[in-house]
């Protein structure tokens, strides 16, 4: 650990200090929005949506081959996940019935498409880096990327906190109040989309679930509010992220599935201490 820490003061590595920082920036972002996930239990849309996005990215990078330089990656990504974000609520709202269908659907074609779009693309290209994720890559302009990308997030939730927490625990009951349910919940689903473009960067398509919901599962074992439950969510995946990027940075080991492990360790060994107390 001591051995990290030197190194983020070190002139002649500042990825390593740009890793850290956008781990730190984006796990607020991680921790509202993945409270919204684990409270209208809605991980397995937050699952598709993340494998929608590598259609997109694969799709920026066959355009950039094509000349098309201004449509980078990240942005591919920002699309492919706003647009399943919107496909699946839309699902959800008027055809309950096909949901699981649909969603199964975009899961797969998400995947095959950018796998496609990638193989078609001339020379090159690694999608191991976007499956698994690699947050020593991030650059400076991704950091910037992130804090706007972070403010939007974080500021719509604040706004509207009452009404998604109404969506959240009884959208029911708000719906006979006269609030519009489902614009409130595309919504939510769009910042989760925001929010999965964020993590891609971090721990990657396959383990961007486990990010988003372990530490707000984790938090919620101890908050009683849903706010108290989105600022522990929060200081949790910080400690997750700086800790599996200090070990893996000390072991010599791939960032993301360090983090992971470190996160699942911890919540399932607070779940069976809670579940040892209650007995």
């Amino acid at each position: 650990m001591l051995e990290f820490f030197t190194a983020l003061n070190n002139p002649q590595i500042p990825f390593l200090r740009y890793a850290f920082l956008a781990g730190l920036i984006a796990s607020i972002a991680f921790g509202v929005v993945g409270s919204y996930v684990v409270a209208r239990r809605i991980t397995y849309i937050a699952g598709a949506i993340s494998h929608c996005v590598l259609g997109g990215i694969g799709a920026s990078l066959y355009a950039q081959s094509k000349g098309i330089g201004w449509l980078d990656p990240i942005l591919g990504a920002l699309i492919a996940a706003l647009l399943a974000a919107i496909v699946i609520g839309l699902v959800s709202i008027h055809a309950r019935e096909r949901e699981d269908t649909v969603i199964g659907a975009l899961w797969a074609i998400g995947m095959a498409v950018g796998l496609l779009f990638i193989a078609s693309t001339p020379g090159y290209v690694d999608p191991m880096s976007y499956l698994f994720g690699n947050i020593l890559l991030v650059t400076q302009r991704d950091l910037w990327f992130i804090v706007g990308l972070d403010v939007v997030v974080v500021g719509v939730s604040w706004i509207l906190y009452n009404n998604f927490l109404a969506v959240c625990f009884d959208e029911e009951y708000a719906r006979i109040r006269g609030l519009n349910t489902s614009a409130y919940y595309l919504t939510l689903l769009c910042l989760t989309a925001l929010t999965i473009v964020l993590l891609v960067r971090v721990v990657g398509i396959v383990m961007v679930v486990a990010l988003l919901t372990l530490p707000a599962a984790t938090a919620g074992r101890f908050a009683r509010d849903l706010w108290q439950m989105m600022v522990l969510a929060s200081l949790l995946c910080m400690v997750f992220v700086s800790g599996g990027l200090a070990a893996s940075y000390s072991f010599n080991l791939p960032a993301g599935p360090v983090i992971i492990i470190f996160a699942g360790a911890v919540y399932l060994c607070v779940a069976v201490a809670g579940r040892l107390r209650s007995r």
